[in-house]
């Protein structure tokens, strides 16, 4: 078995520790930069929502007959949907289980693991959520820059309907220029992010105001009652708009996800003070604009302002989308780099693009899948009004894994009164219920993407899960204990020669595989042998002087224990000079080898997964980033030694 996989633990690893993230801005005292990066980065997919969500909530197909009341019935189900979903259970409930500072459904996923027995129903259960809603997030991280960019592209049609057959393919040519840079790092982009959503939401806002002042009447759709009655009227096709609806609501899950890198305070500012109005603003001058010109409804937002303002308009609603687009690319990258440390996905490439941000990486596998991925999509829906259809279920879906999963964290982590935790878990799950069930309704229309390919990932993570628990276990069954091998190897030891080997083990209490090896093939054993052991601990971060411990063997044999958090990425060198700092030990670089396994899987008939499956995590492990890039180990100093092992 490959014993320098990194292994993720649910307790047996986990103490309490103090974070650190470096260059990190989450402080104490949210400041208002921070508050305007925060803007850049975490509302630009609900910020650009306006585009296109009441356009589809007023679309013919839904077979509701345009009048007053449907305008006021829908104006207040959106006012509704973001004081419930976004303000109350966001920003002022489910922020509050951070994962020391960090959120996002992975990091949930470990903090509500603590409360769950290794092993037992109740942790496969939370892992199968958590999980699912991860998957869920890949439809998502798809779906937001092909609808994004495609509905601000759309208002050339608004200056001229000879402009539609150029929407594809400026799209199309967008979206691949915005994947191709993805490789040059985001961090000069990145500081233009938080001046342009600022100008974005205040222009949006204003538009809302000049509407609002040719029908301020519009403002009594805050009573919910007209949503109540709307909902009463309509039945089916009221309910087929409630999916509609929930595009105001796409991007809510990035205020809890991005919550790390800002701090709570500058998200929640930043939503009361200047997203939440704005956008309120242009979606009630929307409203106020369908009851004085009920025509507008063909394209809403751009029909908003006077023909001369419509080319700067998608000017600047195109760079908005591009800034969604691209935090959630940042997000997937983030994500599947959590995965992977905590043993959900295989090893591969991870580049850094900043010295000075931790969190900015690029994953040049997960970018390019998803390019081809997105100008699929672009190519087979070619409308944004088709694409809306696919957009709330991955939402949705991922929205109650993360109400569930807060629940159990605040019923056990918390110690919350179960009454009150029930009522409030309730009433949101009521919501979430009612949204997900709306827009199941839409699963032939093209919800059925995101359920396709979030249950291909969720396959394939589950299954590389608990391909390598597998070979733990066989490894801890027919492993031989280390420190007693140790002790009869010295007894009668083979020649030392001169210089450090470190060899990379998945238990510090079994001799890794690539020991033995050596041992029998090339009969010597090195004057210092390090048995090294990388573990990741459920929390984002790790302070440097917790990261290392080191037991003595005797002999100049050392075992060493490397712990990481699952935002950060393992460093060889980074690792030695911890070492050396904690201890008497120096090393040489140019005479030290790092031993490796390098593995062949093959299935077998040996209960433990289905033969398919089996295979499918054969076919992942072979392909599997290799160890030395992952762990950043010289290549010059690196030996590899394989071995077959039956699944």
């Amino acid at each position: 078995m490959s014993v320098s996989n990194p292994e993720f633990s649910q307790s047996s690893l986990l103490r309490p520790v103090e974070i650190t993230r470096g260059n990190s801005p989450h402080k104490k005292g949210a400041s208002l930069a921070l508050m305007l990066a925060a803007i850049g980065v975490v509302f630009g997919d609900i910020g650009t929502s306006p585009l296109y969500a009441l356009k589809e909530c007023f679309s013919p197909d839904h077979g509701i007959p345009f009048s007053a009341d449907a305008v006021y019935g829908v104006i207040s189900m959106v006012f509704w949907a973001f004081a419930i979903v976004v303000s109350l259970k966001y920003v002022l409930f489910v922020m509050r289980a951070n994962n020391h500072g960090e959120g996002g459904i992975l990091a949930l996923m470990a903090l509500a693991l603590r409360t769950a027995p290794t092993g037992s129903k109740r942790s496969l259960l939370i892992i199968m959520a958590g999980v699912f809603g991860a998957c869920m997030f890949y439809g998502d991280a798809i779906i937001t820059p092909a609808i994004s960019v495609l509905s601000a592209v759309e208002g050339l049609e608004v200056i001229s309907p000879d402009l539609t057959r150029y929407v594809m393919p400026i799209t199309i040519v967008i979206l691949v220029a915005l994947f191709v840079i993805q490789k040059t790092g985001t961090d000069v982009v990145g500081k233009l992010f938080g001046p342009i959503m600022v100008a974005w939401f205040l222009v949006i806002g204003v538009m809302g105001i000049y509407q609002v002042l040719q029908h301020p009447a519009i403002f009594a759709a805050i009573n919910p009652i007209y949503a109540i009655q709307f909902m009463d009227e309509h039945a089916l096709q009221g309910f087929i708009v409630l999916g509609a609806v929930f595009l105001v609501l796409t991007g809510a899950e990035a205020l809890y996800a991005d919550m790390g890198h800002f701090g709570v305070k500058p998200i929640r500012m930043g939503w009361f003070f200047i997203v939440m109005p704005c956008l309120l603003l242009n979606y009630f001058g929307q409203g106020a604009m369908f009851l004085n010109n009920p025509e507008t409804i063909s394209n809403p937002f751009f029909l908003m302002v006077p023909e001369v303002f419509v080319l700067p308009l998608v000017l600047l609603a195109t760079a908005a989308t591009v800034i969604a687009s691209q935090a959630v690319i940042s997000g997937a990258f983030s994500m599947t780099s959590q995965a992977i440390l905590l043993g959900f996905v295989p090893r591969m490439k991870v580049r850094h693009t900043s010295d000075r941000e931790i969190g900015q990486i690029y994953m040049p596998l997960v970018n390019w899948m998803l390019l081809i991925l997105v100008v699929a999509v672009v190519l087979a829906f070619k409308k944004s009004e088709n694409l809306a259809a696919a957009y709330g279920i991955a939402v949705t879906t991922t929205m109650i894994v993360t109400t569930f999963l807060a629940a159990i964290v605040m019923r056990v982590v918390w110690r919350w009164n179960p009454i009150f935790v029930t009522l409030v878990i309730s009433a949101f799950l009521a919501v979430d219920l009612a949204f997900l069930t709306a827009n199941l309704l839409k699963i032939m229309e093209g919800g059925w993407f995101p359920l396709l390919l979030g249950s291909a990932c969720f396959l394939l993570l589950m299954t590389w899960y608990q391909g390598r628990k597998i070979l733990r276990q066989n490894a801890m069954n027919n492993g031989i204990e280390l420190k007693s091998f140790i002790e009869a190897l010295m007894t009668h030891p083979p020649h030392r020669v001169e210089g450090t080997a470190v060899f990379l083990t998945a238990h510090v209490d079994y001799v890794p595989v690539s020991f033995l090896h050596n041992l029998k093939h090339n009969h010597v054993l090195h004057e210092r042998v390090f048995f090294l052991k990388v573990s990741i601990w459920d929390v984002p971060y790790v302070k440097d002087d917790e990261r290392i411990t080191l037991r003595d063997l005797g002999n100049g044999v050392y075992v060493v224990r490397a712990v990481y958090g699952f935002n950060e990425t393992p460093d060889m060198g980074q690792i030695i000079e911890l070492i050396e700092k904690s201890s008497d030990l120096k090393f040489d670089l140019m005479n030290t080898s790092f031993f490796l396994s390098r593995d062949t899987i093959v299935s077998t008939e040996i209960p433990g997964m289905a033969m398919w499956r089996e295979r499918l995590f054969c076919w992942m492990y072979q392909n599997a980033g290799r160890q030395s890039d992952f762990f950043k180990i010289p290549t010059n100093r690196l030996v590899e030694l394989g071995a077959k092992v039956e699944i």
